[in-house]
């Protein structure tokens, strides 16, 4: 294959740390040649290359229908290990976003029935995997009308408030100790945001991304400044949490109210239609976000917890922002 740009030694390293099975390290290091290979033949490297390459690679693979979730993740795993975030980022959306609509099709059949889902996916085809995110806004739009149309705005709401993300209660099994130990709600929310800073300067000084966030010293203080983001703040019988901007140093130095909106969102589904202004897609799809962040809340309380959404970009706010009634009996 003539010279190798990249460390595959330490590549491997980096997988088999992961704990991936022999064959499977083979696979991501062979799909990390062909696309070195090919970035080579454009006169660039994994090191120079932009989005911009990468998505035409991407694209490349799925005309020729090899965009398997297993190829593409191999992929992602390199760009980690390159520490290239942008081109991480965006590959790890394009996961997301092909994940969710089948998924909640199903939760969909499940509560209303399987021709109440009919109605509301008929007439088109999901978009590939890989598929760039200024596709799905239309899709979903429709979608999201079309249950609006279906089914009682509470109804709507059951069905997107779910964990999408597929994030096991065991993620949570820390949080649900400290949690215990915890001598009042408050002491736990306060414990738990200074873990979180903890962990976001750590972030900050390797120069490595919190889950999909580049950390700088802003947007360290920005949290800090805030325990509501991403931890929460209890009023009353409430907790009251803000999500952490998907891109917060681009929030941070943003004045134009429109991309603001586009830099806090998070969601791949709906985030390109930002940049036109207000987005068509109703506000109703952002209780999909809520149902990530009530995983979390239903896994430390040991119940099922209502959640209730404040403020979100599809609105026109600039922020996204839920309340979590604690239930009966966990105050404390």
């Amino acid at each position: 294959m003539g010279m190798r740009m990249l460390d595959f030694d330490e590549f491997r390293k980096r997988l088999e740390a992961r704990g991936l099975s022999r064959k499977d390290i083979d696979f991501s290091v062979d799909v990390v040649d062909e696309f070195e290979g090919y970035l080579k033949k454009n006169g660039k490297s994994i090191a120079s290359m932009g989005l911009s390459d990468l998505k035409k690679y991407v694209s490349l693979l799925i005309n020729q229908k090899r965009n398997s979730h297993k190829r593409l993740v191999a992929l992602a795993r390199c760009l980690a290990f390159v520490k290239k975030n942008d081109e991480f980022m965006y590959l790890l959306g394009t996961f997301g976003a092909s994940n969710v609509l089948p998924d909640i099709g199903d939760r969909l059949a499940s509560i209303a029935g399987e021709e109440v889902r009919r109605r509301v996916f008929e007439g088109f085809e999901l978009p590939p995997l890989g598929t760039s995110d200024n596709t799905y806004p239309a899709l979903t739009e429709m979608i999201v009308k079309r249950m609006e149309a279906e089914l009682p705005h509470k109804t709507c709401r059951e069905v997107l408030t779910w964990n999408y993300h597929k994030v096991p209660d065991a993620a949570f099994k820390d949080a649900k100790e400290r949690f215990e130990k915890a001598a009042s709600i408050d002491e736990y929310l306060e414990g738990e945001h200074k873990e979180l800073l903890k962990e976001l300067e750590a972030c900050m000084k390797e120069g490595r991304l919190w889950y999909e966030q580049k950390i700088t010293p802003e947007v360290l203080e920005f949290v800090k400044a805030n325990q509501e983001i991403c931890t929460g703040v209890r009023k009353g019988d409430k907790i009251y949490e803000t999500k952490i901007p998907f891109a917060p140093p681009e929030f941070l130095a943003e004045t134009d109210p429109v991309m603001k909106r586009y830099y806090a969102c998070h969601c791949q589904l709906v985030r390109a239609s930002l940049k036109e202004g207000m987005s068509k897609v109703p506000s109703t799809f952002c209780y999909c976000s809520a149902g990530y962040h009530k995983a979390r809340f239903d896994a430390v309380f040991g119940e099922s917890v209502e959640i209730e959404l404040l403020e979100s970009v599809l609105k026109g706010d600039d922020r996204c922002r839920f309340s979590t009634k604690i239930p009966k009996g966990k105050m404390k």
